[in-house]
C-alpha cells in the first residue's frame, strides 16, 4: 500500500510539474507578444530613435579591419544561435557578470534575481553561453541598431563633450586606418597641430606689421611695425635702395629725422587689399610715426599692384619733397600719397601713372593736408584722376592731366584748391559705380574711408578743360564749388549737375551744391534732380550763359548782384530768385519762380 501511494504521488507531482512548465511557456509566449503591441514598449523604440540621432556628433575610433559606419560590428555568433529574437540582458550592478545561461536556451535572456541571489544551477544539454564579461564599471546598453555596445569611457577632467555627452577626441588611429565619418570635420581625427602664427581657419596670420593682408578684412588695422628692405634713420646722398618683395617698402623712415639727396628707390613686388592704400604697406618710400623727411633731387621708380611712390603716413608725419621725378605703372599705385592726418609738401615735382586707380596726387583714409607748388602731374591708367582728395589738397602753378578719368574727384567732407593751374581729365570710360561722365566728381562713397560732412571746391584762374561729360557732377554729398576768373572748356552741354548716382539711400541721395561765381564766366546748363537742389550766386561782374534747372524737377535759388549777368538757353524754374530781373537775358525763354512766368 505504501507503494502504491508512493507511485501515485510521484506521478500526482510528475502532472503538477508538466502543467506549471506548460502554463509557465504559455505566460512568457502572452508577454512577448504583448511586448510587440504595447504603446509605451512603442514609445521607448522612438526615444531610442531620437537618441541614436542625438548621439551621432560621439563616434568611436574603429581598430583594424572595422567598417565605415556609426556603429561597431557585433562578435561572430557560436554556431546554433541566432540573433534574432533576443532580448537584452537587465543592467548588472557595478563590477557583476551575467550569469551563465543554460545550453539550449536559444539565446534567451534568464529572469532577474533580487539581490544578493544567484540563479539555479542550470542542467546540462540546454546549449547555452555566457556572454563575454565586462569591464569593471561598465555597463551594457542598446546601441543604435538594438546590439550591445559599450559605453565610452569618462572624460578626464576639463574636458567637455560634443553634441551634449561626455565624449573626448579620439585617440589617433593606427597607421593606415581611416578615422570615421563626421568627427573634427577631419574625418575623426583630431587636425594636426597648425604652424607658429596660423589660427583655426586655415589661413595663415598676415606676417607682422601686415594686419588683414592677405586674407583678413579689408584695410585692417594700422600695422604696429612694417616690412623694409632699408630702415632709414641717417642722411643719405647719391644711394641706391631696392625692393623685390611683396609687402615691403624700399626705404622705411620710422620716427626719424632724415634727408635724403639724389637717391634712387626702385620697387617691384605687389600688395593686395586696402592696407597698402591706407598705411604705406609697400610703397617705396614711406615715411611714418612723426617722422620728418626730406627728399630732393631723387628719383622713385615703382612696378607693382599697391606700390604708391612717396607715402606720408599718420599724424606728426612731414614729407617735403622737391625736384623729384615718381614713376608708377602699376594698379592701385598713386605717386604722392598721403593718409592718417599727415602731411606733405610737394615743389617742382614730376609724377607719372599709368596703372587703373593711380591718382597723381592721391589721399585714402584718414587724410591730411597736402600742399603741391610747381611740377607736372600727369595720370593715364582709368579711374585715375590727376588729384583724388579724401583731404585738404592745394595745388598752385602746376600741370595736371587725367587722359583716362575724371580730372580730380573729392570723396566726403574734404578739399581741393587750384590756383592758376593748367588741368584737364577726360572720363570717357566710366569707372566703378559713376554713372555720369564728368570732369570733377564730388561724391560721398559711405565707405568709411572718408569723414563725413560738406566738401569744398575752390578754383582761381588757371584752366580746365573737360574732354567729354559735365563740367562739375555732385551726388550724395553738400558741396561748396567757389570759382573766379577761371577759364573753362567743355565738350558738353552741362557746366554742373546735381542729381543722385550709385552711392548713398535712395531718396536721400542727391546732390546739394552752392556755386559761388565772382568775376567769373561760365557757360553750360545747371540740372537738378528732384532730390538735390542748388544756388547760385553771381558777383562781381560775373555770367552765367544757361538754363537753370530746366526739367523744374528739382529745387533752384539764384542771386544776382548789380554787376553780374544771366542769359537763359532755355526755361529755367527758380524756387527763389535775387536780383534785378533787367539783368537777365531770357531770349525767348521762359523764367519761373515760384511757379509763376516772370519774364
Amino acid at each position: 500500500m505504501k507503494k502504491i501511494t508512493k507511485t501515485m504521488a510521484l506521478c500526482l507531482a510528475s502532472m503538477m510539474l508538466l502543467t506549471s512548465a506548460a502554463m509557465a511557456e504559455n505566460t512568457t509566449s502572452d508577454a512577448v507578444s504583448g511586448a510587440t503591441s504595447s504603446p509605451s514598449i512603442r514609445q521607448e523604440e522612438g526615444m531610442r530613435t531620437g537618441g541614436k540621432h542625438a548621439r551621432q556628433g560621439f563616434q568611436r575610433v574603429r581598430g583594424a579591419g572595422q567598417q565605415d559606419q556609426n556603429t561597431q560590428t557585433p562578435p561572430e555568433l557560436p554556431q546554433g544561435q541566432s540573433s534574432q529574437n533576443t532580448q537584452t540582458p537587465p543592467a548588472l550592478p557595478d563590477g557583476q557578470t551575467p550569469p551563465e545561461l543554460p545550453e539550449g536556451m536559444n539565446g534567451q535572456t534568464p529572469p532577474a534575481f533580487p539581490d544578493g541571489q544567484t540563479p539555479p544551477e542550470l542542467p546540462e544539454g540546454m546549449n547555452g553561453q555566457t556572454p563575454p564579461a565586462l569591464p569593471d564599471g561598465q555597463n551594457t546598453q542598446n546601441d543604435q541598431n538594438g546590439q550591445n555596445t559599450q559605453n565610452p569611457p569618462a572624460l578626464p577632467d576639463g574636458q567637455n563633450a560634443q553634441n551634449g555627452q561626455d565624449t573626448q577626441n579620439p585617440p589617433a588611429l593606427p597607421d593606415g586606418q581611416n578615422a570615421q565619418n563626421g568627427q573634427g570635420g577631419q574625418n575623426g581625427q583630431n587636425p594636426p597641430a597648425r604652424p607658429d602664427g596660423q589660427n583655426n581657419g586655415n589661413r595663415q596670420a598676415p606676417p607682422q606689421g601686415q594686419p588683414g593682408m592677405p586674407g583678413g578684412m579689408p584695410g585692417g588695422d594700422a600695422p604696429t611695425s612694417y616690412e623694409s628692405a632699408n630702415t632709414v634713420t641717417e642722411d643719405a646722398e647719391n644711394a641706391s635702395y631696392l625692393s623685390d618683395q611683396d609687402n615691403e617698402n624700399a626705404v622705411l623712415v620710422s620716427g626719424s629725422e632724415v634727408s635724403l639727396t639724389g637717391v634712387h628707390v626702385s620697387k617691384t613686388g605687389s600688395a593686395e587689399g586696402d592696407s597698402a592704400d591706407f598705411y604705406g604697406i609697400n610703397a617705396a618710400v614711406l615715411a611714418a610715426d612723426g617722422a620728418s623727411l626730406d627728399v630732393t633731387g631723387a628719383e622713385i621708380i615703382t612696378n607693382g599692384g599697391h606700390a604708391n611712390g612717396l607715402f606720408s603716413y599718420g599724424t606728426g608725419t612731414t614729407v617735403n619733397v622737391s625736384d623729384t621725378t615718381i614713376v608708377t605703372s602699376g594698379n592701385n599705385s598713386g605717386g604722392l600719397m598721403t593718409t592718417g592726418g599727415a602731411a606733405m609738401n610737394a615743389t617742382n615735382v614730376t609724377v607719372s601713372t599709368s596703372g587703373n586707380s593711380s591718382a597723381a596726387i592721391r589721399s585714402d583714409r584718414g587724410g591730411g593736408t597736402v600742399s603741391v607748388y610747381g611740377g607736372s602731374y600727369e595720370a593715364s591708367g582709368v579711374g585715375s584722376p590727376a588729384i583724388y582728395s579724401t583731404a585738404d589738397i592745394t595745388v598752385e602753378n602746376a600741370d595736371l592731366s587725367a587722359s583716362s578719368s575724371e580730372a580730380v574727384v573729392i570723396e566726403g567732407g574734404n578739399s581741393v584748391t587750384l590756383r592758376n593751374v593748367t588741368i584737364s581729365g577726360n572720363n570717357e570710360k566710366l569707372n566703378g559705380q559713376s554713372k555720369v561722365q564728368t570732369n570733377v566728381l564730388i561724391y560721398q562713397s559711405m565707405s568709411g574711408d572718408a569723414q563725413e560732412g560738406s566738401s569744398v571746391f575752390s578754383m582761381e584762374g588757371g584752366t580746365m578743360t573737360s574732354l567729354t561729360g559735365d563740367m562739375f557732377h555732385v551726388t550724395n554729398v553738400n558741396t561748396e564749388i567757389n570759382l573766379s576768373g577761371v577759364e573753362f572748356t567743355s565738350s558738353g552741354d552741362t557746366f554742373l549737375s546735381a542729381s543722385a548716382d550709385s552711392w548713398g539711400k535712395a531718396g536721400s541721395n542727391g546732390g546739394h551744391a552752392v556755386l559761388n561765381l565772382n568775376a567769373q564766366t561760365v557757360s553750360g546748363n545747371i540740372t537738378v534732380d528732384a532730390d538735390s537742389s542748388v544756388s547760385i550766386s553771381l558777383a562781381s561782374a560775373s555770367s552765367l550763359t544757361g538754363a537753370v534747372n530746366p526739367g523744374s524737377t528739382g529745387s533752384a535759388s539764384l542771386r544776382l548782384d548789380a554787376g553780374s549777368t544771366w542769359t537763359l538757353t532755355g526755361d529755367s524754374y527758380l524756387d527763389s530768385l535775387e536780383g534785378d530781373l533787367s539783368q537777365i537775358d531770357t531770349q525767348g525763354y521762359t523764367l519761373y519762380v515760384g511757379g509763376e512766368a516772370v519774364k
